[in-house]
């Protein structure tokens, strides 16, 4: 954990990611989006060395995936490997041979997943919720996922919310995805609060960068890895405070709880 820098004033309202930081689902997403990558990556289309190597569910889903809309990171990973592929169009089945294609195959393996019980919640999160409940500070989850309303209802940490931003809300809106801040602005709106009157919370480093360019009062970098590492990274995207957990984010923030 690292101490934040000084605010000029009280944080009135929480916009939290879903993934990685209330839902235990980054890494189903990871392992989903490896079996999409390793099939296509099995014949590379570039002759760049290493184009063929597996996918990184750890470094590599970080890098290019984590926090973006299945085509955007889709197309980020695969331009990373020399692999440019035709966008494709929303129907495509899974296959390699579109960037929608590749996101659809990812698509089908992420449902096999939620279908076998794969994601809960994280232990802390309905404590947090609960807690920041007790203090007026309200909160709206986002995600870039479109199952992330389904799965915190399912969790129950939806009770716990004043609101759900997820994928389906930004492909209705047309609202640019993460390192781009409109997904956490349209969420302060929806809380009524300014962005500088509230705190982003992230574990993906796309995301921390968007809580900064977005002018968000207070940006929190979520490291659930074991050993840490990935704290390093969310300071130097520009993160004020990093936490192992969120009760440690409303001890350090709002004070101990009571």
């Amino acid at each position: 954990m690292n101490g934040g820098r000084d605010r000029s004033g009280p944080l009135r309202g929480v916009v939290l990611d879903t993934d990685g930081v209330l839902l235990d689902s980054a890494v189903v997403h990871a392992a989903a989006w490896k079996t999409a990558f390793d099939a296509c990556l099995a014949e590379p289309a570039s002759d760049e060395p290493g184009a063929g190597a597996p996918f990184d569910a750890d470094a590599e889903y970080r890098r290019y995936v984590d926090g973006r809309s299945r085509y955007d990171g889709a197309e980020a990973f695969l331009t990373s490997r020399g692999i440019r592929l035709p966008p494709g169009s929303p129907d495509d089945p899974p296959g390699c041979g579109t960037v929608r294609a590749v996101a659809a195959r990812k698509e089908a393996a992420f449902r096999d997943a939620l279908a076998a019980g794969a994601v809960v919640a994280f232990p802390d999160a309905e404590e947090a919720l609960a807690a920041l409940r007790t203090r007026d500070v309200p909160c709206v989850a986002v995600s870039a996922s479109r199952h992330a309303r389904t799965l915190l209802a399912d969790t129950g940490l939806d009770r716990f919310l004043a609101g759900v931003v997820d994928g389906e809300d930004t492909a209705r809106l047309a609202l640019p995805g993460k390192p781009d801040p409109a997904l956490f602005l349209h969420a302060a709106d929806r809380l009524a609060t300014g962005p500088g009157d509230t705190a982003v919370v992230e574990d993906a480093l796309a995301g921390v960068r968007a809580g900064r360019r977005g002018g968000f009062g207070y940006v929190v970098g979520v490291d659930r890895s074991p050993d840490g590492s990935g704290s390093a990274a969310l300071r130097q995207e520009g993160a004020d405070l990093v936490v192992c957990d969120l009760m440690t984010l409303v001890r350090e923030v709002w004070g101990e709880v009571r």
